[in-house]
């Protein structure tokens, strides 16, 4: 029912967003991105970033201030942490394929500089986990999460420079071998897009 009722109001904002739009915008769009995964629990802590990439396609719909900016990327991410059992540790280094579709919102200032934020849908094409320990478990990760995002963005001519904060709402996944983790992807994304008409 949430999931429903989530979908039906990102509907309803992108149609009325169309209709009273003065704006229209459609183009490519690439960037890195710097990821970790957050973890809680006695024995997990979190380690390292990893360095990502995506690439995909972004509209924008809106006036002259306000706009709506949906997007659906490839996304290449991860991250690193760390398991500690007394005096035994072992690392582990985690990586997602997936598909990220955020819906964002925001409004201009002075026509080139934009601040924008919205959520995020998340859909798990593969992922694999590496460890330093002689072998290592596959974890069962959700297929799909929900996140949110926030940034900044500049408009120069017909390109497009976005530098977000992405944020976990949901779980990747509960557990780790029976032991809790609650592990959760974040990632600061820096894009370059370009607008074909």
């Amino acid at each position: 029912m949430r999931r429903m009722s989530i979908i039906f109001f990102l509907t309803q904002i992108l149609t009325i967003s169309t209709l009273y739009a003065q704006e229209f915008s459609i183009g490519p769009k690439i960037g890195v991105s710097q990821g970790n995964i957050s973890v809680n629990g006695t024995t997990f802590s979190t380690t390292n970033d990893k360095l990502g990439y995506h690439a995909g396609l972004f509209a924008r719909l809106g006036g002259n201030h306000i706009f709506i900016q949906p997007e659906v990327l490839y996304t290449n991410t991860g991250g690193e942490f760390k398991s500690t059992q007394g005096n035994s540790t072992v690392s582990y280094m985690a990586q997602f394929d997936k598909i990220d579709v955020p819906i964002m919102a925001g409004f201009k200032i002075a026509n080139f500089f934009r601040v924008q934020a919205g959520p995020t849908l998340a859909f798990i094409l593969d992922s694999d986990l590496s460890s330093t320990a002689s072998t290592t478990a596959n974890p069962e990760y959700n297929k799909a999460t929900i996140a949110y995002q926030a940034g900044l963005g500049l408009d120069l001519a017909n390109l497009i420079i976005d530098f977000k904060y992405e944020g976990a709402l949901g779980k990747l996944g509960e557990s780790y071998v029976g032991f809790p983790t609650d592990q959760r992807q974040n990632q600061l994304m820096l894009s370059l897009g370009i607008r074909l008409f």
